[in-house]
C-alpha cells in the first residue's frame, strides 16, 4: 500500500514517544491518573493554579526534554522525503517529528507543542527558559512582555478548543489522502480520533498500527497488532532493501 501510495497521510499518537523513553500521560499510572488535570478555563483564572501548572510540566517535561527520534520518526521521515507522505498529524506534543526531518510545514500539532510558550492574548513566542526565569525573579506565573497578557505552553490544555487552523489543516489533508496510516494510538481521543475515519469514507486505504486494539479496527483495511519500532524497521527493509 505505501509503495503504490502518492499522498499518503501519517496520525500518530503515544505510541511513537514512549518508543523513545516518553512516558504515555494517559496510561493507568501515567501523570493524568496521579494528578487532577488543571481545566483550561481554571487556568486562565487563577494566577496560584496557573504557578501549579507551571510546576506540573517543568516536571513533566524533564522526561520529554531528553528525548531524540526513534526508529518509528526517522521511518516517517524518510516517507516524507521519497515523497511517499504528503502531512504527519500528530497527538503529541514532543516535537520529535520536525526534529526527525519532517518539515514544520508538513507537520500538524493537534494538541500543540511543549517545547515554547504563547501568549494566549497576542500571540507572541517566548522559550520555556524565559518563563522559568520569570517564575524564579517573580514567584508568580509569567505575563506577556508585550501586551500583559497570560502566556502558557503552547499546548491544548483540557478544556481548551482545538485549535481551528490546525483541525483545518488535517481536514484538507485527510481528504487528500490516498492512504491513512494510524501509528501508536488508541484512537479514543477525540475529535483527533476522527480523522482515520474520515480518511476511509472518503476511500482511502486505512491501516492501523498499534499494541493493543482501537475502536475502529473493523473499519481498517490492514491491522497491526505489535510494537510500533519492529513493525515499521520490517517495513523499512522491505521497502528499501534495494
Amino acid at each position: 500500500m505505501i509503495q503504490s501510495s502518492r499522498r499518503a497521510v501519517v496520525f500518530t499518537g503515544a505510541g511513537i514517544s514512549t518508543e523513545c523513553g516518553i512516558p504515555d500521560f494517559r496510561s493507568p499510572g501515567g501523570f493524568w491518573t496521579r494528578y487532577k488535570p488543571i481545566e483550561f478555563n481554571d487556568y486562565l483564572a487563577s494566577e496560584e493554579m496557573r504557578l501549579e501548572a507551571w510546576r506540573r510540566y517543568f516536571k513533566i517535561y524533564e522526561a520529554v526534554a531528553q528525548a531524540a527520534p526513534g526508529p518509528s520518526h526517522k521511518f516517517i521521515a524518510r516517507l516524507y522525503h521519497a515523497g511517499k507522505v504528503s502531512h504527519v498529524i500528530t497527538q503529541n506534543i514532543d516535537d520529535l517529528h520536525r526534529v526527525s526531518g519532517v518539515p514544520e510545514a508538513a507537520i500538524i500539532e493537534l494538541h500543540g507543542n511543549g517545547s515554547y510558550v504563547k501568549c494566549l492574548s497576542c500571540g507572541e513566542r517566548y522559550e520555556l527558559e524565559w518563563a522559568r526565569a520569570r517564575i524564579l525573579a517573580e514567584s508568580r506565573p509569567p505575563y506577556c512582555s508585550a501586551c500583559a497578557g497570560i502566556v502558557k505552553t503552547a499546548t491544548i490544555s483540557f478544556g481548551q478548543p482545538m485549535p481551528e487552523d490546525e483541525m483545518a489543516r488535517a481536514r484538507a489533508a485527510t481528504f487528500d489522502a490516498d492512504l491513512f496510516l494510524a501509528m501508536g494510538s488508541s484512537l479514543q481521543v477525540f475529535p483527533a480520533a476522527s480523522f482515520p475515519v474520515m480518511a476511509k469514507s472518503n476511500r482511502a486505504k486505512l491501516v492501523i498500527i498499534n499494541r493493543e486494539p482501537t475502536g475502529i479496527d473493523a473499519l481498517a483495511d490492514l491491522v497491526i497488532s505489535g510494537e510500533l519500532g519492529a513493525v515499521l524497521s520490517a517495513a523499512a527493509e522491505r521497502l528499501w532493501r534495494h
